[in-house]
Parts: structure tokens; sequence; C-alpha cells
């Protein structure tokens, strides 16, 4: 295989990217246009499709490299829905945020041994 990319329906393409663009992070493709593109960061993206290809209340899991509560707080400084604050859990350190179509995105990084898992 190549790559896995998801592609998530959207309603509104400028306030999705408003949201991965501008709250996350990500950057635009060149190549999109008003009904579908590309969002990217690091070594990853996403497909974006606006009202087809998908239904809305798609999981996904981001790992990233990183503080997870400095991320959670500037979510939270930005208005972003937050459905599990930071949880220690044994196969990640792990949050919940929404996007503006309902996706759910799993953000985590490696779960720390100093604190016990809410798993467990």
């Amino acid at each position: 295989m190549e790559n896995v990319t998801p592609i998530l329906y959207v309603e509104d393409l400028a306030q999705s990217l408003s949201f991965y663009v501008g709250v996350l992070g990500f950057k635009n493709a060149d190549w999109g246009d008003d009904h579908f593109t590309s969002v990217n960061r690091d070594n990853t993206g996403l497909y974006l499709c606006k009202g087809g290809q998908g239904t809305p209340g798609t999981w996904l899991w981001i790992g990233f490299d990183g503080d997870i509560h400095a991320l959670h707080k500037s979510l939270m400084a930005k208005g972003v829905t937050i459905k599990l604050a930071p949880t220690n859990f044994s196969w990640a350190y792990e949050m919940q945020v929404e996007d503006p179509d309902g996706h759910v995105l799993r953000l985590g990084t490696d779960p720390s041994d100093k604190e016990p898992f809410a798993d467990q």
C-alpha cells in the first residue's frame, strides 16, 4: 500500500478549512477547489469533500508528538469542542475534539508511565 487517506464529508468547505488550516495547522492543497480538497500536516493528510463521500460523525485517530495538555489548552482557547479532555490510557494519552461537521478527532501521544491509566 502507498497510503490510506480518509475522505471526510463536509457541509461548508470554507468552515472546515478554517478549522483544519486555521485551528489545527494543516496546509490546504494547491489543487483544491470549492468542492474537494486535501489538507496535510507533517506526514499525514485528509480529503475534504463538500456534500458527499461519507457521513458526518466519522472518528479518526491522529497521532502526534507533543504536549497534549498544551494542545488541549490551545484548542480550548480557540473554542474547539472538546469531547474528551486529555486522558491517560494504556494505549495513548488521548483527547477527543469535534470538527465543524461532527467528525471526532482522537488526538493522542504516548501514554504516561507517571500517571495511572483510566482503562485499568
